[in-house]
């Protein structure tokens, strides 16, 4: 009689994820490339709606676009504004609504048309819900476009009024688990793929490849990152350069979160590494060199992974990279590419958490943690909790 196939999420079945308390955060991990492919076909099929929404907004060349979020989602902004920026021509910032709800009058100029673009995986952080308000106190046009994946939250619901428009991603978007995985590269290559409309056809294909670059680093890294995070190390530094520094933001956040605190991370750009952030190094320093893809930056990451190795390097490094780079010194080369055919340079940076988060889950599960929840102390929750809102004054005539 012939053994039926167990399958397996990161090495472990069903089973062994039920006891180790993982179970929704290795689903979640693995599933992405899947997602990928349902979150551009949910996008063709708005197409239209989209674009007819977004396109008169564009059409105003003194629209300020903002994109925010707290957290997780906050760094989607950081890792997509100049992107944005590049693809539509108009100015783009991010700002944490964090930010925007402390310090509104920083951030809206009452005269100035805004698009205010939210990201929230529940939608229900207090935060959001107050930066949107505050955009419509503070601006007198004022535009939303919210990506997210809960269909039930707060933010959704109160978007559907007024100059707004509510993209959903698939229901397997709405991440379970404590840490964001699936969420954020998903929302993140929303956020790319709306920016690129007149593209997604051709797009379409790219992240067809976009699977595969996922498929091979769950396949065929799993092992080696979860040999790496049996190493022992009490501090972990994430590098990338323009866009790949909010991907080196979000990596880091996730092995903080999953290892609840015991590994303390830090992130940083490949040259600003060099002013002063370098002294953290020593000799319980986990150090990952995020590559790009572009060929200009990437002589100067390669020159600091150089100069990183001469001296003090750590205890271990990991380089992600699409081709193979000869000049760099780490222990676990991770590359992505297997022909002469390559991935769309902003695509590049939604399969680039991948490892971070793989990474994060072995290192919680060594520590003896719950990846699903891993703050023992219950300090941090899926949806924050805790914060009291406050009116903002208002403007005095």
């Amino acid at each position: 009689m012939m053994q039926k196939n167990i399958e397996k999420y990161l090495g472990y079945d069903e089973k062994q994820l039920h006891g180790l308390g993982g179970t929704f955060t290795a689903k979640e991990i693995t599933g992405q490339p899947g997602l990928w492919l349902k979150t551009i076909k949910g996008i063709l099929k708005k197409k239209l709606e989209i674009d007819n929404f977004l396109r008169p907004v564009l059409k105003l060349k003194d629209v300020n676009i903002i994109f925010t979020g707290a957290g997780t989602s906050a760094f989607i902004g950081d890792t997509v504004a100049g992107i944005f920026q590049k693809n539509t021509g108009r100015n783009c910032k991010a700002v944490a609504s964090t930010q925007i709800v402390t310090h509104p009058q920083l951030y809206f100029q009452k005269q100035i048309p805004t698009l205010l673009i939210s990201f929230a995986r529940s939608g229900n952080s207090p935060e959001s819900i107050k930066a949107y308000e505050l955009a419509n106190q503070f601006c007198e046009r004022i535009f939303h476009f919210v990506i997210t994946c809960n269909p039930e939250g707060k933010l959704a619901r109160e978007a559907i009024k007024g100059n707004s428009q509510v993209f959903l991603l698939p229901p397997e978007s709405d991440d379970q688990s404590l840490t964001m995985t699936g969420s954020f590269s998903s929302m993140l290559l929303t956020a790319i793929l709306i920016s690129r409309l007149a593209e997604l056809d051709m797009l379409k294909k790219q992240v067809e490849l976009l699977k595969i670059y996922g498929t091979k680093i769950i396949e065929e890294y799993n092992k080696s990152l979860k040999d790496a995070a049996g190493i022992s190390f009490r501090r972990a530094v994430f590098l990338g350069s323009g866009p790949m520094e909010g991907i080196a933001r979000e990596s880091h956040l996730k092995l903080q979160e999953l290892s609840d605190g015991k590994v303390i991370c830090k992130f940083d750009s490949f040259l600003g590494f060099r002013h002063g952030p370098k002294a953290v190094i020593d000799d319980h320093t986990l150090m990952v060199y995020l590559f790009s893809t572009d060929e200009y930056a990437c002589k100067y990451e390669v020159d600091l992974n150089k100069t990183v190795s001469l001296g003090q390097k750590g205890v271990y490094s990991i380089g992600v990279m699409e081709r193979p780079l000869e000049e760099i010194n780490v222990d676990l080369p991770i590359v992505l590419s297997g022909s002469t055919e390559l991935l769309d340079k902003d695509l590049w940076l939604v399969c680039s958490v991948l490892p971070a988060q793989i990474f994060g889950f072995h290192k919680s599960v060594h520590l003896k943690l719950k990846p699903d929840s891993p703050s023992e102390s219950g300090t941090i929750t899926r949806v924050v909790q805790g914060v009291k809102l406050y009116s903002y004054p208002k403007e005095k005539k």
